[in-house]
């Protein structure tokens, strides 16, 4: 009898781990930005690499998530190359108000920056 647990076991763990990163990434108030490592804080999942991976596959699902809204700790767009094109989250989060540096950077990061803990009874 075989101890290796089943390819559909992972299969239904990986595919709840995206759906709590997405369920928060659906949640950052329009023209506001977070971080792959508040929403791996929050969650308590992991790494933030982990939530950015979770936010690679999100084009496949059935819902639109917002994953332009989510930025790395230094407010740098370092997930737009996994967008259609590599303008596309520079494009999305400027149709929001928010303004990008030429350096693909979200400036007032700072003050414009959400944390998940704002969330109340999540």
């Amino acid at each position: 009898m075989s101890t290796k647990k089943s390819g559909t076991s992972k299969d239904i763990k990986s595919e709840h781990y995206f759906q709590r990163v997405y369920d928060i990434t659906c949640l950052i108030p329009y023209g506001r930005v977070s971080t792959y490592g508040a929403i791996a804080d929050f969650l308590a999942l992991g790494s933030a690499r982990m939530v950015g991976w979770a936010l690679n596959h999100c084009h496949s699902a059935d819902t639109i998530i917002p994953a332009h809204r989510v930025v790395n700790r230094k407010g740098e767009l370092s997930g737009r190359l996994h967008f259609a094109t590599p303008e596309l989250m520079k494009e999305r989060l400027e149709s929001e108000g928010i303004s990008i540096s030429e350096d693909d950077k979200v400036v007032k990061m700072e003050e414009l920056f959400w944390h998940p803990r704002e969330l109340e009874n999540y």
